[in-house]
């Protein structure tokens, strides 16, 4: 779908603007602060940052990527994550027009930002974005056009039922955990707001990314197959390839049959 420039811009920057928040959710929520108060500050010397400082993007260019008070260097992830979400906004519309449709995909791909980077930090799902999100994600399921009620349980059941019987099977065979339960209520989360469907499409493409990416890395760092990886952010790569490709894909090789 093609849209204005002027609009692809003034939504790149909203989404420059959401990311920032992000990456206060990814910082905070892992050790339980709040993410409105207090106001952002430097992880080193603790400055409270200004808003004349606190412009996505734009303030860590004119900073040269330092703190103003102490001059250390502030990590290059934040404004990855501010263009990563301005990017995924303007993807979110050009793909669905402004319509509810790309605000319910936009929100649900934000959550999955925050979830991603805080897996790889701390080996950790939040359950307070991914509870909450079941509920909300089958509530906003309702505004997509091609889901239907029925859809989105049989999501939520293939969802956290599937990787549940995985987590089980591997644990009784290797007397061990192998898969955390915030892999299987993320599932679960994402199968409200993209069904069955987008559940098996979405197993499929992390556990092959996930196989891909882990081989390469135990190669390059010498590792055991023991090496632990987060699959959190594997999952949130197969879902939004769902939401942008998934038809395509699946028409793809269904002709191919």
């Amino acid at each position: 779908m093609m849209i204005d420039y002027q609009i692809e811009i003034t939504v790149f920057v909203f989404g420059l603007c959401i990311g920032s928040f992000l990456n206060v959710c990814i910082f905070r929520l892992p050790i339980s602060k709040s993410v409105v108060r207090p106001r952002s500050m430097c992880p080193k010397c603790g400055y409270m940052i200004r808003s004349y400082d606190n412009i996505p993007v734009l303030s860590y260019l004119m900073l040269g990527g330092k703190c103003r008070q102490c001059r250390e260097a502030i990590s290059f992830r934040y404004p990855m994550v501010e263009i990563i979400s301005g990017l995924f906004a303007v993807a979110a519309v050009y793909k669905f027009g402004l319509t509810p449709e790309a605000i319910v995909y936009y929100v649900f791909i934000a959550c999955l930002l925050v979830i991603t980077f805080i897996d790889i930090d701390h080996r950790i799902i939040p359950d307070m974005i991914t509870l909450p999100g079941i509920p909300i994600f089958f509530l906003a399921s309702f505004a997509l056009p091609d889901m239907t009620y029925i859809d989105s349980l049989l999501g939520l059941l293939s969802g956290g039922g599937s990787l549940y019987l995985v987590a089980w099977t591997y644990q009784a065979l290797a007397k061990k955990e192998g898969m955390g339960g915030g892999d299987i209520k993320l599932l679960a989360m994402m199968g409200v707001l993209i069904g069955w469907k987008g559940v098996l499409f979405t197993i499929f493409v992390s556990s092959l990314v996930g196989t891909l990416i882990g081989l390469a890395v135990m190669l390059y760092t010498r590792a055991n197959m023991k090496l632990a990886v987060p699959f959190g952010p594997f999952l949130a790569v197969g879902a939004v390839s769902y939401i942008f490709f998934g038809n395509e894909i699946i028409a793809w090789y269904f002709n191919l049959l």
